[in-house]
């Protein structure tokens, strides 16, 4: 066995950031996934830089461990192609608007006439029984409408966008744990069923973790927002030559931390020795600990701070991940030769299952590399896929 998931086979009609990278991670765990691709191909396959056109990094990066076919499913035998695919695999994911996916009869209805325990995934930007069912959904869309980009302004600021497709990565996490909870539900039942996920009700929910705040209480005990994530200094400190993540948590933490700055005067504050105060006044403390650790160098900071066990570690820049010791000490960046990329560097799973390893087992494959094992496989001809071709449903 290669992974959790080995024996389970995924159709994959989605493409950018939600689906592909949700796809990806079952993927990994050792599912066979069949991304199924228009003529055109999955748009991020066009995002620079790349080396060849068709092979952008987004696509590079999201797409591992798959098998990629064509079928432009507006033509009916490339419908028909992929109902017979569907009699043999045990999901489809999709992410073509339900409306569009029922004018071309490849609903949850069509799909499970084909395959009555198909588990059918939905990924849709809005619950499908609300005002908003209809509209197209991308990540900046949901990090305005869930919440996320007002965050990020604080108590004062304005509203600001992670520099990530944030939503989309954090919609690809639901998408793989609702297959596989169903998955889990056909062992025990038998029976398949329709998955919705919305990225708008998925990511409102994560964002409240902590930040529903006073309002989980009725009457209302305060307003939104955590209040500790809120305030202007919980950020990356500046150092004499660098930047630091340093977090006192505890009583014990901020003593520590205060004597280790030699601010004995603060050792015993209340802002320090009391929870409740220390978390009413957190934004003052931040900014204590901006001002303490201004004059240090990076690396006698943090080893000083370590040495205390205060919660510490460099604001490494993306471009420099690599040369983390301990992300190269675990081996997460591996490097493959790509059959047309050359030389490429893709980061690991990192989760780890010791009886059935997830892992990287075959490479981003070019637009239709696999369309006609796949469809020998399912029954069809050389001279039908021959035909096929002739016609424009695949390439």
């Amino acid at each position: 066995m290669t992974g959790p998931l080995t024996g389970v086979t995924i159709l994959d009609l989605t493409s950018v950031g939600f689906g592909p990278y949700g796809t990806q991670i079952l993927a990994d765990y050792g599912a066979d996934v069949i991304k199924v691709e228009a003529p055109e191909g999955d748009i991020t396959r066009g995002i620079k830089p790349y080396r060849n056109a068709g092979m952008g990094h987004f696509f590079l990066n999201a797409n591992r461990n798959k098998r990629c076919i064509v079928l432009d499913l507006k033509k009916p035998k490339g419908r028909d192609a992929l109902l017979k695919l569907v009699e043999t695999a045990d999901v489809i994911i999709s992410s073509v608007r339900p409306a569009a996916m029922e004018r071309l009869g490849l609903g949850y209805d069509d799909c499970r006439a084909a395959k009555p325990d198909i588990i059918y995934v939905a990924l849709v930007g809005f619950g499908q029984d609300g005002p908003y069912a209809r509209r197209p959904a991308y990540d900046d869309i949901i990090q305005g409408l869930s919440g996320m980009a007002d965050m990020q302004g604080g108590r004062s600021g304005v509203p600001k966008f992670i520099n990530a497709s944030i939503c989309d990565k954090i919609g690809s996490q639901f998408c793989a744990h609702a297959t596989i909870a169903a998955l889990f539900s056909r062992e025990r039942t038998g029976e398949g069923q329709l998955v919705e996920v919305p990225m708008l009700e998925s990511l409102t929910g994560f964002n409240l973790v902590e930040h529903q705040s006073g309002l989980t209480f009725d009457p209302p005990l305060g307003t939104a927002g955590y209040e500790r994530s809120m305030v202007e200094y919980r950020r990356p400190y500046a150092t004499a030559d660098g930047y630091v993540c340093v977090l006192p948590y505890t009583t014990k933490q901020w003593q520590s931390f205060f004597t280790l700055m030699q601010r004995p005067e603060m050792v015993n504050d209340p802002r320090v020795t009391n929870p409740a105060t220390r978390s009413e006044k957190i934004g003052e403390l931040y900014e204590m600990v901006a001002q303490c650790v201004g004059s240090w160098q990076t690396e006698a900071l943090l080893a000083a701070i370590e040495a205390a066990d205060i919660p510490c570690g460099l604001a490494r820049p993306l471009g420099e991940l690599a040369d983390d010791p301990h992300l190269q000490a675990v081996g997460l960046f591996q490097e493959f030769d790509h059959p047309t990329e050359g030389r490429i560097t893709l980061v690991r799973p990192g989760v780890r299952f010791s009886k059935t390893p997830a892992g990287i087992r075959t490479m981003p494959a070019a637009l239709g590399e696999h369309t006609e094992s796949v469809l020998r496989d399912a029954g069809y001809s050389d001279a039908d896929i021959a035909a096929m071709r002739a016609e424009g449903v695949t390439l």
